[in-house]
């Protein structure tokens, strides 16, 4: 199926990063808020309010994230609808559950449970990398509480084919150089050579983005207890035949420099989600909303007016 590729948006820009950023000025200390949900404590910003209309856009982070992979989105959106963007439990400041494991049903369920505790029924749900796998799985299991869905780089395709216990070994090996990577590339972020090499992995162009919002996202989302439990719940875990229930109208976002998640599953996500679109961004690796902020929030508003 062909990608799409041309759009309202594309008129806005393909700039990559954002030299001048309004999340910068923003005193987050404010909005930051904790809620016990599963009997554990979530952590969460919740920014704006609903114009007539609206409903809560809700946004989930992926694995090694935490609420800041949506800085360049909160601020956006708040002008008209209320934005919450959560720390997984496991990630960011939201401690490790007692009682469940870290799946992506069980992250399904916080996610749920995480809405009605904030008051919120209905909302789009967005979620990047392992945050695209945990909505898709909401959009399925809870269908009466998601509008509109939004994929962006989601995982949920290749990983449903990958061993546990390869993945698992992998995922116990980093945790354990977790805290001499984040000594290395908190070095890498004041050295423009060394951090092209230590991100590129991540991002297509390290460079081009701010220091702080790398400072921001590295310093949130390594070291987090949850790594190791997340990534064994995450492989091997299959939803694919599931995924033409969801009938919500779904938007599918994708790098096409994404060495992460390959493009191709992107394909093989709107082929099998009846209502979607694919949109793939060029220049762009595994989170468009961060390396192309300006076009994915043109993308976001054109698919919310639709």
């Amino acid at each position: 199926m062909p990608e799409t590729e041309v759009s309202a948006a594309d008129e806005v820009s393909g700039e990559y990063g954002n030299p001048d950023p309004e999340w910068i000025r923003i005193d987050w200390s404010s909005h930051l808020r904790s809620v016990r949900v599963r009997a554990t404590d979530v952590r969460y910003v919740d920014l704006g309010s609903n114009a007539e209309g609206e409903v809560p856009l809700v946004l989930v982070h992926g694995l090694s994230g935490a609420w800041q992979n949506w800085l360049e989105t909160i601020p956006h959106f708040s002008r008209t609808h209320r934005v919450v963007a959560l720390d997984l439990p496991g990630f960011g400041e939201s401690p490790m559950p007692s009682g469940w494991e870290l799946t992506i049903p069980e992250y399904g369920r916080l996610l749920g449970a995480f809405c009605d505790e904030l008051g919120i029924e209905h909302c789009v749900l967005a979620g990047n990398s392992m945050g695209g796998f945990i909505t898709a799985e909401v959009a399925i299991s809870d269908p009466d509480r998601v509008e509109r869905l939004v994929l962006v780089s989601a995982a949920g395709i290749s990983h449903a084919r990958m061993m546990r216990a390869p993945a698992t070994s992998m995922a116990r090996v980093a945790a354990a150089a977790a805290p001499y990577a984040f000594h290395w590339r908190e070095r890498a972020l004041t050295r423009p050579g060394l951090r092209h090499y230590a991100l590129r992995g991540v991002f297509y162009k390290p460079n081009g983005l701010r220091p702080e919002l790398l400072w921001e996202n590295l310093h949130a989302g390594l070291n987090a207890p949850g790594m190791l439990d997340a990534v064994g719940g995450l492989v091997g875990y299959d939803f694919t035949d599931r995924l033409p229930e969801i009938e919500v109208p779904t938007l599918i976002v994708w790098g096409r420099q994404d060495h992460v998640v390959p493009p191709v599953d992107g394909v093989e996500f709107e082929r099998l989600i009846p209502n979607s679109r694919r949109v793939v961004f060029d220049r762009c690796g595994h989170v468009p909303q961060l390396e192309q902020p300006a076009r994915f929030n043109a993308l976001l508003e054109e698919f919310l007016r639709e």
